[in-house]
C-alpha cells in the first residue's frame, strides 16, 4: 500500500485548478470539488464484492478508474488527500438519523472526518450521498451556518453532538456522533456490516448520489430524485436497465461494466 495518494491524480479527477494551502478555502472548496465529481456509490456491496478500505484500493477505485464509493471509502480517501496537504485530520464514526426517530438507537455506520486549522476545530463529511454537506462546518453549537447548499447547524448534549440541515423549512438530523478519533479497525468491521449484512440497505438496494453547485442528484433502485435549491423536488421513475444505466453514467459519472451479471441484478432491483 502507497504511504501517500496520488495528489495530482485526485486534483486532476475533482477538477481542481486553483492553489492548495491549509486554509479553509482549500479545505472547503476540495469537498466541494470532490462530491461533484466522485460520486457515492454502493455497487460493489450490490454485486457481493468486498469493500477494501487500503489507500491503493482507494486510489484505483475512486480516482484512477472513475467509479464510486459509499462514507468509508469517500472520507478515507479524503483524509488521505487532506493529510497530504499537511492539515491536521482524524477520522470520527457517526451514528445516522437521516429518516429516522431521533431517539433510534442505530448502529455506527458512518464516517466524517474532524480537521483542526489554525486553532480551530472544523466537519467536513463527502460521505453522506445525495445530502452531502458541501464545504466545511465549523465546530459549534447552535449556530446556523451556509453550506452551497441547505444551512447546517450542529446541536451538542454532553460529549454528543448531532448534525442537522435545514430541509424544507425543518431542522432534520442527519447523525450523532462525538469526538473521540476511531482507530481503522473500528472502520474495518463497520465497513464488513455495512456491505455484507442482510439487514443492510446497502446489499439489496441501489443507492447512488452526487451533489454539484445547483442540484443534489439521488437514486434509490429505479427511483431518480433531483433538487435545486428554493425549488420542489423533481422526482422520476425510471423503467428497465438502459434507463437506469443512462442516469448511471449521465447524471453520475460513473463507469459502468459491460456485464450480463451486472445488468442482470440491476433489473432485480425493486421497482416501487
Amino acid at each position: 500500500m502507497p504511504e501517500a495518494i496520488d495528489l495530482n491524480a485526485y486534483l486532476h479527477r475533482v477538477g481542481w485548478t486553483g492553489p492548495i494551502a491549509v486554509d479553509l478555502a482549500t479545505l472547503g472548496g476540495l469537498a466541494i470539488a470532490h462530491v461533484a465529481s466522485i460520486p457515492f456509490a454502493n455497487l460493489d456491496p450490490l454485486m457481493g464484492r468486498p469493500v477494501e478500505l487500503g489507500l491503493a484500493a482507494l486510489q484505483r477505485k475512486l480516482v484512477d478508474e472513475g467509479r464510486g464509493g459509499y462514507c468509508f471509502e469517500q472520507n478515507l480517501l479524503f483524509e488521505a488527500v487532506l493529510r497530504e496537504i499537511g492539515f491536521e485530520v482524524s477520522g470520527l464514526i457517526a451514528r445516522v438519523l437521516w429518516g429516522h426517530p431521533e431517539d433510534l438507537e442505530t448502529p455506527q455506520t458512518h464516517m466524517l472526518l474532524h480537521v483542526v486549522l489554525a486553532g480551530e476545530s472544523w466537519l467536513v463529511d463527502v460521505g453522506f450521498g445525495g445530502h452531502v454537506l458541501t464545504g466545511a462546518l465549523r465546530l459549534l453549537p447552535d449556530v446556523e451556518q451556509a453550506t452551497g447548499h441547505e444551512p447546517f447547524r450542529l446541536l451538542q448534549h454532553d460529549a454528543e453532538w448531532r448534525m442537522q440541515s435545514l430541509s424544507r423549512g425543518e431542522w432534520r438530523t442527519l447523525y450523532r456522533f462525538d469526538l473521540h478519533p476511531v482507530p481503522m479497525v473500528d472502520y474495518v468491521v463497520a465497513n464488513h456490516y455495512v456491505s455484507t449484512h442482510a439487514a443492510s440497505r446497502f446489499v439489496g438496494n441501489l443507492l447512488l448520489g452526487r451533489t454539484t453547485a445547483e442540484r443534489r442528484l439521488g437514486l434509490l433502485n429505479y427511483d431518480y430524485t433531483e433538487r435545486r435549491i428554493g425549488q420542489e423536488p423533481v422526482r422520476r421513475r425510471l423503467h428497465d436497465v438502459a434507463e437506469l444505466r443512462a442516469v448511471m453514467e449521465g447524471e453520475f459519472l460513473l463507469r459502468l461494466p459491460v456485464d450480463a451479471d451486472f445488468d442482470r441484478r440491476l433489473d432485480e432491483l425493486p421497482r416501487g
